[in-house]
């Protein structure tokens, strides 16, 4: 199966109007591959950080990169050496000056994503972020048996091209113990990665529920100020979405803390140890690893300046997904149900109302799209991203 990443044309459209461009997404996601397959195009220079041999070139770094001043240059794991943005931006002034000032360097990074941003505030004016995510429904294909191997195995691109189920679910038992033994130390030797990864294990156990720091932090006999740091470095791993709270002077009492997702449903079930869809079947995770799917496929084709929430008050009204689309005054409100037919609860109504929506989706596991209820509209997740990335 060949897969075109739509992350490929942003990439080559950011390169066309700015001198650097930063391409950011979790280990394995497919980084390296879609951009040695741009630099193939354009006869790109690659560098690989990790590498001792490619970081010898950096000895001088301004240096080996005025050298390549005519090509574009690719820099993967820019994390690990972030003391490069500072020359970088000398390089690009001095291109501007001489007439260069697009296209002139693709960096990547994987881990430490607050500060490669952060980083990036050198080159204000210079760079442009483009995220890859997982693979999504639009792009490996719409068809239901399609959606069911997407769900099992997640987006992982070696994960969900493998050649069984077992082997998918071996790769991502593997990419889970590679990030807990040889990436997350990088961070420093106060994390205890033993402690992550159970934490990890217990927010998948727990996939969509409420931040409680205090109750993880029981069940770990740790701090819940360490909790909260932890999931802070699974945030910026991008293996962990942090969903706010809706937010608005509305006159209600509204749930103020964010709901946590591990954004990859195959990983979901390869940490509580589900390897196939018969064993999904009868797990009571499935229905809220359908949720954070759902989630992560509207999210990633939603246009740039959507605002993603939920919405749940102290007396019971809920919305799973509340997107304020960019141009919209009024948001669209979801729900998500594994069910292939669901009639919308009462705190959804209520939650519509208080929300004054412009349009409300009950998401379902079918492809047909039909009116539930009043002013709601049943739909599968095909057509929802569909709705949602021509929004």
């Amino acid at each position: 199966m060949i897969i075109e990443r739509r992350a490929a044309a942003l990439v080559q459209q950011a390169l066309s109007r700015q001198a650097a461009v930063a391409l950011i997404g979790p280990r394995q996601v497919g980084k390296t591959t879609l951009a040695l397959e741009i630099g193939e195009r354009v006869g790109a220079a690659y560098l690989d950080l990790e590498s001792p041999i490619d970081r010898e070139k950096l000895a001088d770094p301004a240096l080996y990169l005025r050298s390549h001043e005519d090509r574009l240059v690719i820099l993967d794991e820019i994390h690990r050496a972030p003391e490069l943005f500072r020359v970088l931006r000398g390089l690009i002034d001095q291109g501007r000056r001489r007439g260069r000032r697009v296209g002139r360097f693709l960096v990547l990074g994987s881990a430490s994503i607050d500060m490669l941003r952060q980083s990036g505030e050198t080159l204000a004016g210079r760079i442009e972020f483009v995220d890859l995510n997982p693979l999504d429904v639009l792009e490996v294909g719409e068809r239901p048996q399609d959606i069911a191997r997407l769900f099992l195995r997640g987006g992982f691109p070696d994960s969900f091209l493998a050649a069984n189920d077992a082997d998918s679910f071996a790769l991502r038992r593997a990419f889970i113990r590679t990030y807990l033994e040889r990436d997350i130390p990088q961070f420093g030797p106060r994390i205890a990665v033993e402690t992550l990864g159970r934490l990890w294990t217990m927010l998948a156990h727990g996939q969509g529920g409420i931040l409680n720091a205090s109750r993880l932090a029981s069940g770990l006999s740790i701090s819940a100020p360490t909790v909260a740091s932890y999931v802070d470095l699974l945030v910026d791993l991008l293996l962990l979405r942090r969903l706010p709270p809706f937010r608005a002077n509305i006159g209600k009492r509204l749930v103020k803390s964010p709901k946590l997702y591990v954004r990859d449903s195959g990983l979901v079930h390869a940490l509580l140890g589900i390897p196939d869809d018969e064993t999904l079947a009868g797990h009571p995770v499935i229905g809220p690893s359908w949720e954070g799917f759902v989630i992560e496929n509207i999210l990633s084709v939603a246009p740039p300046l959507t605002h993603a929430s939920f919405y749940r008050t102290q007396a019971g009204a809920e919305v799973d997904l509340v997107l304020q689309l960019p141009g919209r005054p009024r948001p669209w409100a979801i729900e998500i149900k594994r069910a292939l037919s669901h009639r919308p609860e009462r705190g959804f109504h209520v939650g519509l109302q208080d929300l004054d929506a412009e349009r409300a989706f009950l998401v379902h596991a079918g492809e047909e799209h039909y009116p539930v209820a009043p002013q709601i509209e049943g739909i599968g997740l095909t057509g929802i991203v569909h709705l949602v990335a021509s929004a």
